[in-house]
Formats: structure tokens, C-alpha cells, sequence
């Protein structure tokens, strides 16, 4: 997967941009926003967790919906800045009821 220690957080407050694409379709599903410990549980519990900026608190995709967000795998780009995680993706992904967040309009 990937070594957390060499990951830039420098850029963003602390926070690291995340990708997320279903696996399957190679459809880009939504962007969030993950901290080291987000990371950390994203990749201990297979389910990805980011951190809330409104919330100020870590929240697992799916955890009042149930539509989780499975971990198949991460990558991060060649600055190590921002990250790609690849999912199996439920039929839902945005709290609109849509499978992507870009198909929300």
C-alpha cells in the first residue's frame, strides 16, 4: 500500500486531498479530505475514512447510510500530496442518492 511517513502534509493545514475512483468503472466518485490517523484507519478497517473540516472529527464514508466506500487500493501522486484510493463503490456514493459526487448536478 503505502508508507504514511512519506506523505506531504505540508500543503493543505495538515490535511491531505483523497481522491476516490470505483475500481470497476474507473469513475471518480468524490474528493475528501484525510489526516494521518484517517490514513491509518482507512487502511486497518478497509473502509475509507476521512476527516471532517465542519465537523472536525474522522468519518467513515457509509457510517449513517451504509454505503460504504470498500479499499481495494492507495496510491499517492508523484509529489506525495494527494492521494488515490481505488474502491469497490456501492451503487450510491454522494448523499444525493447519485453513484458519483461530479454526477450531481
Amino acid at each position: 500500500m503505502i508508507d504514511i511517513t512519506t506523505l506531504d502534509f505540508g500543503k493543505v493545514n495538515g490535511l491531505m486531498p483523497a481522491i476516490v475512483q470505483d475500481q470497476a468503472t474507473k469513475t471518480v466518485l468524490m474528493l475528501g479530505f484525510q489526516t494521518p490517523e484517517a490514513i491509518e484507519k482507512s487502511l486497518k478497517t478497509g473502509r475509507v475514512t476521512f476527516f471532517s473540516r465542519t465537523k472536525q472529527r474522522l468519518w467513515t464514508k457509509g457510517e449513517t447510510s451504509g454505503d460504504f466506500l470498500q479499499v481495494v487500493s492507495v496510491m499517492s501522486d508523484c509529489d506525495h500530496d494527494t492521494l488515490c484510493w481505488q474502491v469497490k463503490a456501492p451503487k450510491k456514493t454522494c448523499h444525493l442518492g447519485t453513484f458519483s459526487c461530479f454526477d450531481a448536478h
